[in-house]
């Protein structure tokens, strides 16, 4: 008899999970990503403000999976799902919607930014939800600061050298502290035309404070936080405009070359590949176990899926990822080996944590609430604990003691790739044919 075969669509930490938690499975495994590594999603704003490189904190997925070999790794993009014929649809360099049948299913898709209606916004402030998405925007910081250097005329320093964020929840309070730091110690004695400690840190959000997801203690530690790096924090404020020129906020334009998105996220489009219900953000309403409805053999986990625990809903975060993978991985197992299933899936909350700056963090837990040096060493201790390699913990924990005993980073390079002449060319054909030219 044929084994069944499971596939795993995504790389993420709930895809992860689910992978290794099925090593020992007699099944299978199909694991499909179209990148070939696992991302530290965490610590992406410390590659865009140069903190970490890129191979600091992606690992291949091949590597984290070698080990096991009942599993196979394909990169390429799943465009679609037949939920009847029970095969899911893979476009990759060369070929287009390749099928590939399942006896199980797990849809760890993930999420991509929200610009909550204004796409057109997505030209002039990127966001940061990819290693690619970093090193844009670590780009965008440093060319900032050797524009400014070059520029003749010492008026525009201040524009040239003012950086927007959008957004104040952990990702755009990180970014923004991590920002400052860097502007006032790495490169402060670098440049010879401008001051580097002048920059201009803006924080937007419409929330009424920042890292809501918090405690307001903790909130308001970490504002006040940001406001001694001489970050400026305007909140219940929304954004009206954004354009090569700068942000319009509340009626006021705020000139700035660097607009980063640290908003919204969306969810990936599995509920139109399944056509089945979602929420108002589009994410798949599932079951207590996980599973669609009517489908006992799909499952849908972490920030695609939607469920309800204690009333509320839970979190988009790394840790429901990887435990309802986890509790996916086992009630597929309980199905092939004939064992009874596990009860309806559980999240256990373990916490919040957001690092400002340098050597202060903010660190919720159920009743525990906790801000300063001590909250940012439980952080680092965290977050190199669930580093994907070994390798890995040992280098970014080296980089982190040297950054913080000398202000220097580890990768402060302008990366941008060479396009061709022929590709250029193959560029803008594609983009005539398209615009009907």
């Amino acid at each position: 008899m044929s084994q069944p075969k499971i596939v795993i669509v995504g790389g993420g930490f709930g895809g992860l999970a689910a992978a290794r938690a099925l090593r020992k499975v007699p099944a299978k495994i199909i694991l499909i990503d179209r990148t070939n590594h696992h991302v530290f999603q965490p610590l992406l704003y410390q590659v865009a403000t140069s903190v970490l490189s890129p191979g600091q904190i992606g690992s291949p997925i091949r590597g984290i999976l070698r080990n096991q070999k009942n599993t196979t790794v394909i990169l390429g993009e799943v465009t679609g799902v037949d939920k009847e014929q029970k095969c899911v649809f893979v476009s990759d360099a060369d070929r287009e919607n390749v099928s590939i049948t399942y006896d199980y299913l797990i849809l760890a898709t993930g999420v991509s930014h929200s610009y909550f209606g204004h796409d057109e916004f997505e030209e002039f402030a990127p966001g940061l939800k990819s290693l690619a998405g970093a090193v844009e925007i670590r780009n965008k910081l440093l060319q900032a600061f050797e524009l400014a250097e070059a520029e003749e005329d010492p008026s525009r320093h201040r524009d040239l050298l003012t950086f927007v964020l959008v957004g104040a929840g952990p990702t755009g309070v990180e970014m923004a502290g991590a920002i400052a730091v860097l502007v006032r110690s790495t490169l402060k004695s670098e440049f010879r035309r401008i001051d580097p400690a002048s920059a201009r840190i803006v924080l937007v959000d419409m929330a009424p404070r920042v890292l809501p997801p918090f405690f307001p203690d903790l909130s308001k530690a970490a504002n006040h936080r940001l406001e001694r790096l001489g970050v400026e924090v305007r909140l219940g404020h929304s954004v009206d405009h954004i354009d090569a020129d700068g942000i319009i906020v509340a009626g006021e334009r705020i000139v700035s070359k660097t607009v980063i998105w640290t908003a919204g996220v969306a969810p990936s489009p599995a509920g139109k590949w399944l056509k089945v219900e979602t929420d108002r953000a589009g994410r798949v309403r599932i079951q207590k176990d996980l599973t669609v409805p009517e489908h006992p053999e799909i499952c849908v986990i972490g920030d695609t899926a939607s469920l309800e625990q204690n009333g509320k809903p839970l979190p988009g975060v790394a840790q429901v990822a990887m435990q309802q993978g986890r509790y996916a991985a086992k009630l597929i197992r309980s199905r092939i080996v004939g064992a009874p299933p596990p009860g309806q899936f559980s999240y256990f909350d373990k916490g919040s944590m957001a690092v400002v700056g340098k050597g202060f963090a903010v660190l919720q837990s159920r009743k525990v609430h906790l801000s300063g040096f001590v909250a940012w060493l439980a952080w680092a201790a965290v977050h190199l604990q669930y580093l994907g390699q070994s390798s890995l913990r040992v280098s970014v924990f080296l980089q982190w003691i040297w950054t913080y005993l000398t202000g220097q980073r580890g990768s402060r390079l302008i990366v941008i790739p060479r396009v061709s002449e022929s590709n250029r060319t193959a560029v803008e054909t594609r983009s005539t044919v398209v615009s009907g030219k």
